[in-house]
């Protein structure tokens, strides 16, 4: 992370942020502006960016077309969706100014940049010929599966990905997807990804926990706050102290406990039931949902201002019927793994059980395809095989084996 970033972030508000890999290109720019008296920030990359907006008001955002984590347009969209205010410029730091599609305004930015309607960057910046102009070498990001997931489907490692990149900050993660899709695992990955590994990681499931019970089990309560509290006792955040606190089902917050929570994500402070004091708490949040958030906030369900805080860096798990190559891996992986836990010798599936598997829509996704593959893995007995009588697929499962016949 550049030094620049958050040291000015927290203070300043920038007419300007460039984000380039190139700390070359970053300076040249920054002198410019600086000349011009327009303040800004600087960002080695994608995530960085969208953490500096979140900590500052900016006008202009200026991408180079070669960051190292995010595409452009990826990036691009994500400010679109969570700071449509800012307006953006693309820009090769090796060659060519490009709108890819984002109309400038005539804002100070793009006068320094634009040259006359011309798409090079001006004589103004000050830059180096292009043959002297060295830019850093890309940095590569890794798409190893995270630890505990299996599948490589083109989404899935897209999760990994940007999870790997995110993973060592403490940026706001909001994880969305269909239940059953593994974002727990997620989360948990980014937890011992990050530095914070040797620290707690805490569940809060939101929507289990009785509204009247839930601000005392996030924040805690001090002896004597209500009836039956005979002792102090932590609150979730505190007991997560340097760590990571997953808020799972984060949808279903109740409106009341939706202001509490944006300010302690904007404070990093907690007071407990019955106290009038503010304890600083360091935790790293990462959200889970399987609600449409933006359509809560049109209903009125969910308050604009934390969707925006919870959704600093989000990750979408798509559905198991969307990346079917993930399927016949993630069969093996269960088989393979209840073998083991009763010991006997390993078993296969049939080709009418991998067609039959492969045809289903999982609703319930790969938590569903688990519990499936166990009852069937049961039903086999002592068949070195599994075969499609051997599996239940719910309301589905009747078209499956008719499409299975079919196709036989």
């Amino acid at each position: 992370m550049t030094s620049t970033a958050f040291s000015t972030a927290e203070k300043n508000a920038f007419a300007t942020i460039v984000a380039s890999p190139d700390s070359a290109f970053r300076k040249r720019v920054m002198q410019n502006l600086a000349a011009g008296s327009a303040p800004a920030g600087e960002a080695s990359g994608g995530a960085e960016t969208l953490a500096l907006l979140e900590k500052s008001s900016c006008r202009t955002v200026l991408l180079d077309q070669r960051l190292p984590d995010l595409e452009v347009n990826e990036l691009a969209g994500l400010i679109r969706a969570r700071h449509p205010q800012v307006e953006i410029l693309v820009v090769d730091s090796q060659s060519r100014l490009g709108d890819a599609g984002l109309p400038p305004d005539s804002g100070e930015l793009f006068h320094l940049l634009q040259n006359s309607g011309s798409a090079h960057v001006p004589a103004e910046l000050d830059l180096p010929p292009v043959a002297d102009h060295k830019t850093s070498p890309p940095v590569a990001v890794d798409s190893e599966p995270l630890p505990g997931m299996i599948g490589r489907s083109s989404s899935l490692c897209r999760v990994y990905r940007l999870s790997r990149l995110v993973a060592p900050r403490r940026t706001t993660v909001l994880l969305t997807g269909e239940t059953g899709t593994g974002k727990e695992l997620v989360a948990r990955a980014l937890h011992d990804l990050s530095p914070r590994h040797d620290r707690p990681f805490v569940v809060v499931n939101c929507a289990a926990i009785p509204e009247p019970l839930l601000e005392a089990e996030l924040f805690g309560y001090n002896r004597g706050a209500f009836t039956g509290a005979f002792q102090s006792r932590l609150g979730r955040l505190q007991v997560a102290q340097g760590g990571t606190v997953l808020l799972d089902e984060v949808g279903d917050l109740p409106l009341s406990m939706q202001a509490k929570l944006l300010r302690f994500l904007q404070e990093g402070e907690i007071q407990r039931l019955g106290s009038s004091d503010s304890l600083r708490v360091d935790v790293r949040v990462v959200a889970a949902t399987n609600a449409r958030l933006p359509q809560l906030v049109k209903d009125g369900r969910f308050r604009e201002d934390l969707f925006y805080r919870l959704s600093v860096f989000p990750i979408e798990l798509d559905p198991l019927r969307l990346r079917r190559e993930d399927i016949a891996p993630l069969s093996t992986y269960f088989l393979n793994l209840f073998c083991q836990e009763a010991r006997v010798p390993a078993r296969t599936f049939s080709a009418q059980a991998r067609t039959l598997l492969a045809r289903y829509a999982w609703p319930g996704n790969v938590r569903e395809l688990r519990q499936v593959i166990e009852r069937a893995f049961i039903l086999s007995e002592e068949q070195g095989e599994l075969q499609p009588e051997h599996f239940s697929l719910g309301m589905g499962s009747a078209l499956a084996e008719k499409n299975l016949r079919t196709a036989v």
